[in-house]
């Protein structure tokens, strides 16, 4: 599972739930993995007040709608129960912390477990979940795919060269053009740690086949599912933590 700079994926993810879990890890090719999070809890979780900390369960509690609870619950359950696997640990022990923010130095930058090997990012939409894990910093992100006006409506936040490629084409490949597009900005301003404190308009990733990688990150195009789209970033070697 590599990071390609060419056009098609060479990323295929692994699906929480069907796959097995990993062993420790060990340096190599990121890993990402996918989970349906409408069905049942991904994995032996017979206790998911036990598997989240305090910080996650009160999230959780906050969310109004009892769809949205249980798509978080079942979304952080997956990462723990990976980081766990990763980290040859019980999942609940996996202390989560944010890094600093690489504009202000608060505690609200990448998330990362205390302590450990690997570098990760989560991303949730709809009913589906994208984890990716690396030896270096890395961003994910999914997407449900939106209908052709709307996409038309938020292209003009893009950069200008990716708004005048997309101002450029038919209805019918509109909304996969700007999904791939969005997907690939997130998961690098997530990786990067800024997330959309960086205006859209900033960073060229491309709207065709193939990502054009900002300087000193890997950008490549997750396959999904059929109406989703998704992402990773993954900061080159050598590049600081």
């Amino acid at each position: 599972m590599r990071v390609s700079d060419g056009p098609g994926s060479t990323t295929v993810p692994r699906v929480l739930g069907e796959d097995p879990l990993p062993g420790l890890w060990t340096p190599g090719p990121p890993h990402v993995w996918l989970l349906r999070t409408d069905g049942s809890l991904p994995g032996p979780v017979q206790n998911p007040e036990r598997v989240l900390d305090a910080g996650e369960r009160a999230r959780a509690a906050a969310f109004v709608r009892e769809l949205h609870r249980e798509r978080y619950v079942a979304s952080h359950i997956g990462l723990r129960l990976l980081l766990g696997a990763y980290l040859g640990t019980d999942p609940a022990a996996v202390a989560l912390v944010r890094e600093p923010c690489p504009g202000c130095g608060g505690p609200h930058g990448r998330p990362a477990a205390a302590g450990a090997p690997l570098h990760f990012n989560l991303s949730h939409a709809g009913d589906l979940a994208l984890f990716a894990f690396a030896d270096t910093p890395v961003g994910a992100d999914v997407e449900e795919v939106q209908p052709a006006e709307t996409a038309r409506e938020l292209a003009g936040v893009l950069h200008p060269a990716e708004t005048a490629e997309l101002a450029a084409l038919p209805a019918a490949r509109l909304p996969e053009a700007f999904a791939r597009c969005w997907t690939r900005k997130e998961a690098y301003l997530k990786g990067t740690g800024t997330g959309l404190s960086e205006n859209p308009s900033v960073t060229y990733v491309g709207t065709g086949p193939a990502p054009a990688s900002p300087a000193g990150w890997a950008l490549e195009d997750v396959p999904a599912v059929p109406g989703y789209a998704a992402a990773i970033a993954v900061a080159v070697m050598n590049a600081p933590r």
